[in-house]
């Protein structure tokens, strides 16, 4: 078994989407091969409602997958398939734009006016990029959750991992995709395929994510439960936290536990021709794209 490495640390960076949503990015529109098949990566938070509830109004989708989940809140959303719903704390929905689809999402906080979620975006391979556009709403209750002795809390939304299967699938990218918590002071390591790429985003808490030649992260001089911990090996609230290979991933819980999304995925390794919301692999693909929006055939007919 070989522990990964941290490859790179960095808070994610607060920007503007959507009508005026502010959130925060942890990735996106940069390299897209560093975590291939993973695009984009958005932590949507926020408890001022001025700030998000102007949303996202109808935009296009080509080329990817989206997979959007809400921790406090309600999103409600429509597409130009006719599908409408409302997504709440805890439900996660998947949507594959493929060949083309229009949606809108609009965030609500809850009584206390609190808005938390994220969204991922995978790519889709070449051979699927116009695949007929499809979605899934999955409620929070149809998610499995584990539970370890130690009290690490671990909620499957994607993939498959001890012993337990998330109720999302059909993903090109074949993603897992974990809500993790660990108690404070725990040591945890979590198998991780081999040929994944793979990053953890710290929502909550504090914890050390390295080898145990190579600690890094952002500090805190205690101890936690009998070991010394330093404030620079901690990383914190909306971290990304980039691994290198290996086949597990150790954390080392803060003083207050910590709570992270653990994803990972294997790389397309195709190139990547890419436009706001539209993700192509050619530079030509994507100007069809653009002017099949102009024109109004940007929606293809259901087959």
């Amino acid at each position: 078994m070989s522990i990964r490495p941290t490859l790179e640390t960095h808070r994610a960076q607060p920007t503007l989407e959507g009508a005026g949503v502010h959130l925060h990015r942890a990735f996106g529109f940069h390299n897209p091969s560093e975590l291939d098949p993973f695009l984009l990566f958005d932590d949507f938070r926020n408890d001022d409602p001025a700030k998000y509830a102007s949303g996202f109004p109808w935009h296009p989708h080509r080329g990817i997958e989206t997979i959007t989940y809400v921790l406090e809140g309600e999103v409600d959303h429509g597409d130009s398939l006719g599908n409408t719903g409302t997504l709440g704390a805890g439900d996660v929905q998947w949507m594959t734009a493929g060949s083309g689809i229009l949606h809108q999402e609009m965030p609500r906080g809850n009584s206390h006016g609190q808005m938390h979620g994220f969204q991922l975006w995978a790519n889709l391979p070449s051979a699927l990029k116009m695949t007929a556009p499809r979605y899934q709403d999955v409620k929070a209750p149809d998610i499995p959750v584990v539970t370890d002795d130690d009290g690490t809390r671990v909620r499957v939304i994607v993939g498959s991992f001890w012993g337990r299967t998330g109720p999302v699938d059909g993903i090109a990218a074949d993603p897992q995709y974990l809500d993790i918590s660990v108690p404070p002071g725990a040591r945890k390591t979590f198998k991780v395929d081999t040929y994944r790429r793979a990053f953890a985003y710290v929502f909550a808490g504090s914890g050390a994510f390295a080898d145990t030649s190579q600690p890094t992260g952002i500090l805190l001089e205690k101890e936690v439960m009998g070991q010394e911990v330093n404030i620079r090996d901690l990383s914190g609230d909306r971290t990304l936290v980039r691994f290198g290979t290996g086949d597990e991933v150790t954390v080392q819980a803060g003083p207050d536990g910590v709570r992270f999304l653990l994803i990972s995925g294997a790389p397309i390794q195709e190139p990547v021709a890419w436009h706001g919301p539209i993700v192509m692999n050619t530079a030509q693909e994507l100007q069809q794209a653009m002017a099949e929006l102009r024109n109004g055939t940007f929606i293809k007919p259901a087959h």
